[in-house]
């Protein structure tokens, strides 16, 4: 007997890996050679590709596609219908496109209706915002929103927005505005930072 749970209505390929206590919900779809962790939530109408990688803890609401070529790590959320492209030069009648992989670390967030566009990497705790257009990578703890979504601030590893509040010689120091955890950033990424 499986050690996770799969709704009536959902379709795992033969050759798909479920981690236990992971839930998939009405109909829902994984793909052969998936690999999905433990305790993870899959909601209704997911889309996982052939051979994703889906780490630990992961939630995905209604409606994501997650396609070949994206990398998904420990604790990362992913908002509902936000989805992720794997081709640059998308044409229905090219036989010889090039997958281009995508990365999302640990902890990040990504907000309802976001598009992430294949090439890029979503840093550790990083939070990209509803709506968002990621064309370019985010750094850790990177706060991005927009079309095309630009770097606006940092936030802490719990969510909440992150203020600069020491310099070191190649990183800045940062504290949460809400729960005062303090942080370092690397000082390039930090240099990033959108007006």
């Amino acid at each position: 007997m499986a050690d996770y749970f799969v709704h009536e209505t959902a379709e795992i390929s033969k050759g798909a890996l479920i981690g236990k206590n992971t839930k998939i919900w009405h109909q829902s779809q994984i793909r052969e050679g998936a690999k999905i962790g433990e305790n993870c939530i899959i909601s209704k109408c997911v889309y996982i590709d052939f051979d994703v990688k889906i780490g630990n803890n992961v939630k995905i609401q209604n409606g994501v596609s997650v396609y070949h070529g994206v990398e998904v790590e420990d604790d990362v959320f992913l908002g509902p219908h936000m989805t992720f492209t794997n081709d640059l030069y998308p044409r229905a009648f090219n036989s010889n496109w090039e997958l281009v992989t995508t990365l999302v670390k640990k902890g990040a967030s990504i907000g309802a209706n976001a598009t992430i566009i294949c090439g890029t990497t979503i840093g550790e705790y990083a939070m990209v915002g509803s709506g968002a257009v990621v064309t370019k990578n985010v750094p850790a703890y990177g706060l991005v929103f927009g079309n095309p979504a630009k770097l606006k601030g940092f936030v802490c590893k719990c969510g909440r927005k992150a203020v600069k509040i020491g310099d070191e010689k190649d990183k800045v120091l940062m504290e949460c505005t809400v729960c005062k955890t303090t942080f370092y950033l690397n000082k390039d990424d930090y240099g990033l930072l959108e007006e």
